[in-house]
C-alpha cells in the first residue's frame, strides 16, 4: 500500500502546527506527514517531536540549522 507525503514547511508555527497535524491525521486517506522546520525559535520542532511519539510510524520531522 502507498501513501501520499503531505509537506509542512514551517517557521515560528508553534501555535498551528499541532492544529494542522491533527487536522491532516484526521483525513480518511492513508497520508505521512513530514514538517520541515527551518530552525525556529519559537518552539515548533519540539511540539513536532512530541506529537512523533504518538505517530511515529507517520509523522516526521526535518530541522534546518
Amino acid at each position: 500500500m502507498s501513501k501520499d507525503l503531505v509537506i509542512i514547511p514551517t517557521y515560528n508555527e508553534s501555535d498551528n502546527i499541532k492544529q494542522i497535524i491533527d487536522l491532516i491525521s484526521k483525513l480518511d486517506i492513508a497520508l505521512d506527514i513530514l514538517v520541515v522546520d527551518d530552525n525556529s525559535p519559537d518552539g515548533t520542532s519540539n511540539i513536532v517531536k512530541n506529537l512523533k511519539k504518538d505517530n511515529a510510524d507517520k509523522l516526521f520531522l526535518i530541522t534546518r540549522e
